[in-house]
Order: C-alpha cells, then sequence, then structure tokens
C-alpha cells in the first residue's frame, strides 16, 4: 500500500469511530426525530470512511474518486452534526471535518 495514504487511513478510522459513537448517542437521545438527519448522515459517513479504507488498502483503480466522494459525505455529515449541542456531535463533526480534508489532500 502507498504510504501516501497513512495519515488519511488514520483519519477515515477516528471518523468511523465518531460517526458510530454518534449515531449510537443520537439514538439516546430524548428527541429521536430531531436527530433523524444527524442519524442517516453518521450511518452514511460511517459505511463510506469503512469503505474507503477497504479501496486504499487493496489499491484499488477508485481510490481517488471513492476518497474524494467520502470527503463529501464528511462534510455533509460535519454540517448536520454542527446544528446540534450534544458533545458527542461535536467531536464527530471535528472527526469528519478532519478526515474529508486528509481525503481531499490525497485525492488531489
Amino acid at each position: 500500500m502507498n504510504t501516501k495514504y497513512e495519515e488519511c487511513l488514520k483519519m477515515l478510522q477516528e471518523c468511523l469511530e465518531a460517526c458510530n459513537t454518534c449515531f449510537d448517542a443520537c439514538l439516546k437521545e430524548e428527541n429521536v426525530k430531531m436527530m433523524a438527519e444527524c442519524i442517516r448522515l453518521d450511518r452514511e459517513c460511517a459505511d463510506v470512511c469503512a469503505f474507503a479504507v477497504q479501496v486504499i488498502t487493496r489499491n484499488s483503480p477508485f481510490t481517488n474518486q471513492i476518497i474524494d466522494l467520502c470527503a463529501d459525505i464528511c462534510e455533509r455529515c460535519a454540517q448536520e452534526c454542527t446544528k446540534h449541542e450534544h458533545e458527542h456531535c461535536k467531536r464527530c463533526a471535528e472527526a469528519c471535518r478532519k478526515c474529508a480534508e486528509a481525503c481531499r489532500e490525497v485525492a488531489a
């Protein structure tokens, strides 16, 4: 595997974990309906991050396109999470922003 992806892989894993944590915590919030979009984007983001890890580690010819899409989804998830005051949402938004940045760097 190309070493240029090392930092990106780290950020993908951290983002995946933050999204899964946020997803689980959102489901436990009092007003779950208000958190529906956050929950949906947490799932989308965690799934695309996991897929991006697979793509990078198997040296897929589609790596740049997939991590570029991953960055888009991470940015959308971060935007949604910043709408909420929950600590898990704030941590998730930060992880998503860092991941999007790392993905954009290596996809460029």
